[in-house]
């Protein structure tokens, strides 16, 4: 028997500072377009997050799908160390997107923070579409779409870093 079902695509970087700090940084939704790799991400609200059930906002654009806003379910919380959220689409600018507000298509994007030492941290960005509807699976070619856009949004958090994470 065979399954479409994909495993979770994920990008690491060792960043110098303390996995409490950039958790913090992460928990808070509106810094996520200061280091958005993929230009999608335009502001984020909600407050800090807090723990699984959490639901922040974030209002994105994309050439496919013009303006749209994501509720994002917070499904993995674990203070210092990981933190996780399922999209959903809450807005869509385009009529052929209003029939998906408020389906829960089981992707998931997720952050691991691995300590290295007193200053030092492996993040991890994870991609998990492998609970996903197949079109969307094909859409983001089982995650692969993202790799680049992750790969830079870990980039541009390694140079926050350098400045000083601001909460």
């Amino acid at each position: 028997m065979t399954s479409d079902r994909t495993q979770p695509v994920s990008v690491s970087r060792a960043i110098e500072a303390p996995a409490e700090d950039l958790f913090s940084f992460l928990a808070r939704p509106a810094n996520h377009p200061l280091i958005d790799g993929s230009g999608m991400l335009r502001e984020g609200s909600g407050g800090v997050i807090s723990g699984v059930g959490d639901v922040f906002t974030m209002t994105m654009h994309n050439d496919e799908m013009g303006d749209y806003e994501m509720a994002n379910h917070v499904v993995e919380f674990e203070p210092g160390r990981r933190i996780g959220w399922e999209p959903v689409l809450k807005a869509a600018s385009r009529p052929e997107d209003q029939g998906g507000i408020g389906d829960r298509a089981e992707h998931r994007w997720s952050y691991e923070l691995t300590p290295q030492g007193p200053g030092s941290t492996l993040v991890t960005e994870i991609y998990d579409c492998s609970r996903a509807p197949g079109w969307l699976r094909k859409a983001v070619k089982g995650g692969a779409r993202w790799i680049d856009g992750m790969t830079l949004t870990l980039e541009k958090l390694d140079a926050l870093t350098r400045g000083g994470l601001a909460g």
